[in-house]
């Protein structure tokens, strides 16, 4: 180790010494944190604005690009760290020399706040992307992946090692394992076999003081906190050991994109007898297996090997802004006609997307398991989606932003209400941010503006595990859960 490095080290120990783990204030030297990364990490896995390499790696999994203009708050630098004690040492460098982390898996957070603040501050991008892979044994009904592996990355190494098996994710393959079960994930077999965080077993996560804890080390509330309560507010997840559920050999797929998990001639039956006016017949099915049946669904064809689902190459050519809403009533004949004439027929790039909840979702005793919240009762959750061409701001942005206003004012009176809930992986800026008091940290009160509509009564628990897992608010954003204050 080179003097410098060596004293960059000590110089990090000694302050972690005095300072007993406290979070530093936000004045202490950006110069003093590279420092202690380069002590602890090679070089080459840290990016700094000046790096010939910066731009590309932040815009790697970047996947809406009104987050990459010149007004974007870029990270101070970008650690892509390859291993875990590289999450380790970014974690303690960041405390030590007061700099917070966000921290990226697969780039798709709806307003961007894995890589850029909204606020101006100083912070580092945890890159998590070099960190991935899948261990499958052949047979075993659960597997350990990495936090940065996509759902294509899992999908495709289950079904081509574990064929017969599958796990219940969404139909984006380069979502991120660890964002989608963060946030809950909701995904085409949930009503099945639950939404993501249902089928967690184990994990592994980086806590606030750099340390490696595991679901017994966590502990209960602190465990269940992570499957579905934002999992960037309490650590860095490096690694999940997720249930796999059996699965027959061939689906079949309709093009209305519906998964049937058995033969054409069972499906053949039921959607006769209940659905008579699609009239299906034998010709219409599609057997496939699981892994076929996946890559179908994200590349809207059968030609596209499953080979594809391993690319995590993005596409920025698209800007969009979505919003979310959750129904507990029947919307009824009169109310769908309605909202295809006064708003889907006359508007323009707009997308609505309807999943249906109950079953396995609605279960007596899911809320035990993950805070997703939106369990009984709920019909389903809706996605809508506004997409416009040219540039983050203009017309053409106004225009579309103003359909999404509108499309969504509209369906107000069809979705639940006190609060509006809405899915926490359909990020939305407009529902309220966090305020930070004068102590530096996050306002309980604040956080219950947005928190209370994706998280309901789970709240104030997840706020509980956040003071006592993070009480000095290290890991935060702007819909961070804040900590629970003491009474």
């Amino acid at each position: 180790m080179a003097d410098s490095q060596a004293m960059a080290l000590a110089l990090a120990i000694l302050c972690f010494l005095l300072c007993g783990n406290a979070f530093l204030p936000s004045s202490a030297s950006s110069d003093s944190f590279l420092q202690c990364l380069s002590a602890m990490m090679p070089s080459e896995l840290v990016y700094q604005q000046s790096s010939s390499g910066f731009v590309s790696v932040l815009e790697s999994s970047v996947q809406n690009p009104k987050f990459l203009t010149n007004t974007t708050v870029r990270p101070l630098c970008i650690v892509t760290a390859s291993d875990v004690s590289h999450v380790q040492a970014a974690v303690r460098c960041g405390r030590w020399h007061g700099v917070r982390l966000r921290v990226r898996s697969g780039g798709h957070d709806y307003e961007g706040l894995s890589y850029r603040s909204v606020r101006p501050e100083v912070f580092a991008v945890l890159d998590l992307a070099r960190l991935r892979g899948v261990r499958v044994v052949p047979g075993e009904g659960s597997v350990w992946v990495d936090a940065g592996t996509t759902l294509g990355e899992l999908y495709y190494a289950v079904g081509t090692t574990n064929p017969g098996f599958l796990f219940p994710g969404g139909a984006c393959a380069t979502v991120g394992v660890s964002g989608f079960i963060s946030g809950g994930g909701i995904g085409l077999m949930m009503r099945k076999y639950g939404v993501g965080g249902d089928n967690v077993l184990d994990a592994r996560i980086v806590n606030a003081n750099g340390d490696v804890l595991d679901r017994a080390a966590m502990g209960k509330d602190f465990f269940w906190a992570i499957r579905g309560g934002g999992g960037e507010s309490f650590g860095v997840v490096v690694a999940w050991r997720l249930k796999l559920s059996r699965v027959p050999p061939t689906e079949r797929h309709a093009l209305f994109q519906t998964l049937y998990l058995g033969r054409c001639s069972d499906l053949l039956r039921t959607v006769s007898g209940v659905f008579p006016e699609l009239g299906m017949t034998a010709a219409d099915c599609n057997e496939m297996s699981w892994l076929r049946a996946m890559a179908f669904i994200y590349f809207g064809n059968t030609n596209t090997p499953v080979e594809g689902l391993l690319n995590r190459t993005n596409s920025l050519g698209t800007y969009f802004k979505s919003k979310s809403d959750y129904v507990r009533r029947a919307v009824g004949r009169a109310g769908w006609d309605s909202l295809f004439q006064q708003q889907l027929s006359r508007n323009g790039n707009m997308l609505m997307i309807l999943e249906p909840h109950g079953a396995a979702v609605g279960g007596g005793n899911t809320n035990a398991t993950s805070p997703y919240p939106h369990r009984r009762g709920v019909l389903f959750n809706i996605q809508y989606g506004s997409m416009w061409w040219g540039e983050a701001n203009g017309t053409a942005a106004a225009t579309a932003l103003g359909w999404l206003d509108g499309l969504y004012g509209f369906l107000g009176q069809y979705a639940t209400s006190n609060p509006r809930e809405a899915f926490a992986n359909y990020r939305d800026l407009d529902l309220g941010q966090n305020v930070v008091g004068r102590d530096g940290v996050s306002s309980y009160s604040s956080g219950r503006v947005w928190a209370e509509r994706y998280f309901m009564g789970n709240y104030r628990r997840l706020a509980a595990v956040k003071a006592a897992v993070d009480p000095s608010d290290y890991f935060r954003n702007e819909q961070s859960i804040p900590p629970l204050p003491k009474t």
